[in-house]
């Protein structure tokens, strides 16, 4: 009975010890970091899939900058060519990795974009401009899961750091996420330089 009873007590202390301890409070950031990062995940494969029938839509204008379109589709191998799975956000390098990919591809599509300005059929052209409402779009969303994402894992973090839950990360392995980083959203926001003369080149 006695025995029982301080079985019971110890096991209510620990309970409350790991609670105190931030321990629960880990383990709901941990699940809501790996929801926002496939948020993350679906918006950029929505974005991957876009880009083959937006590629076979713009190879269908007559003296289309090749070279757009080469970058376009390389950009999009190397990002699609990395394993996103749940440990790479546990992992920096890897995710860095992962980010500067896709912040190629984003770089590279906005190139297609402002390049295509100069050609009126392909702006006039349904499929085209259907696709391209498709990818703003797409856009838009990585941009939410993307801030979503940050924000969890900004909070996941804190909790890593501070005391006495750092005690805690500390005891139970749990290592400070890597997230999106300032520099690559300056550089992927910066609209590209466009040379205006190849394309009219090309036409004549």
């Amino acid at each position: 009975m006695l025995r029982r009873l301080f079985l019971s007590l110890t096991t209510a202390f620990a309970l409350l010890s790991l609670s105190a301890c931030g321990y629960n409070d880990f383990q709901r950031l941990d699940e809501t970091v790996k929801a926002s990062w496939s948020e993350v995940l679906n918006q950029y494969q929505r974005r991957a899939d876009l880009v083959p029938n937006l590629v076979a839509t713009v190879k269908g204008e007559a003296g289309f900058e090749q070279e757009t379109l080469t970058k376009v589709i390389e950009a999009r191998s190397r990002a699609t060519g990395i394993q996103a799975t749940p440990e790479l956000i546990n992992n920096p390098e890897a995710f860095q990795k992962f980010q500067a990919a896709q912040g190629e591809l984003t770089g590279a599509l906005s190139r297609l974009m402002v390049v295509s300005e100069q050609y009126p059929n392909l702006k006039a052209n349904q499929a085209f401009q259907d696709l391209r409402v498709q990818l703003e779009g797409t856009e838009n969303r990585i941009t939410v899961a993307r801030n979503r994402y940050i924000k969890t894992v900004a909070d996941y973090n804190v909790l890593a750091r501070s005391f006495p839950t750092n005690l805690t990360a500390m005891m139970f392995s749990y290592e400070v996420k890597p997230s999106f980083t300032v520099q690559n959203e300056a550089q992927i926001s910066v609209p590209p330089s466009v040379s205006f003369d190849k394309p009219a080149a090309a036409s004549k």
